[in-house]
């Protein structure tokens, strides 16, 4: 069990847990997300990509990438003294979507990491949280040398809802990222709020 610090003469402080799935197309940088903000040494299934795999595996536009999520990435960050975050990382590629289901159970949100190089890529993820009413945060993934577009453009070309949060990060940039998971949490809160008020009326 984890429990917080506490001021002398105080008892610890029991943290809410809360789970978060960081989703995103193949190479769009979610282990590097989790690696960067994890707390702990991040738990990662990792395989080098083969040969055997070209044909299913499009690395347009991620040329570098060599290694491929193949069950999931987890971490754990501390927010506040009486707040804790356990994120999972999804595979990338369709053919391990069928952990989805099982890595969604709980969660509280989502952050869905796009790559503007391969936007495409995430229209999957945005679909499945959308199906689900998972509430999500769109995060672009300002790449080095990749195209910058405006906000508006991206969201545009998502199909975002309105109230769907989008914010440009650096999933290699620990502050940035948690930035973004504070931004989850208080969507995912508002979000739970609106239904409840939904309900009652």
């Amino acid at each position: 069990m984890i429990f917080g610090r506490s001021e002398r003469g105080k008892p610890p402080v029991e943290p809410v847990t809360l789970k978060i799935l960081v989703a995103g197309g193949f190479g769009a940088g979610k282990t590097t997300l989790v690696g960067a903000v994890s707390e702990i040494k991040p738990l990662r299934t990792e395989e080098l990509l083969t040969e055997a795999g070209r044909p299913v595996d499009d690395i347009r536009g991620v040329e570098g990438k060599h290694t491929t999520t193949v069950a999931m990435d987890f971490g754990r960050i501390t927010l506040r003294e009486d707040l804790v975050l356990y994120l999972f990382g999804t595979p990338g590629q369709d053919r391990f979507w069928f952990l989805w289901d099982e890595l969604a159970t709980g969660a509280l949100g989502a952050v869905v990491l796009a790559d503007t190089r391969r936007l495409e890529d995430s229209f999957a993820a945005v679909d499945y949280f959308e199906r689900r009413s998972i509430p999500f945060v769109v995060g672009v993934n300002c790449f080095d040398g990749a195209a910058r577009y405006p906000s508006q453009s991206v969201r545009a070309a998502l199909d975002l809802d309105p109230s769907v949060p989008l914010v440009l990060c650096d999933a290699r940039n620990r502050e940035s990222v948690k930035e973004v998971l504070i931004g989850v949490v208080q969507h995912a809160m508002a979000y739970a709020a609106d239904r409840r008020a939904t309900v009652t009326t």
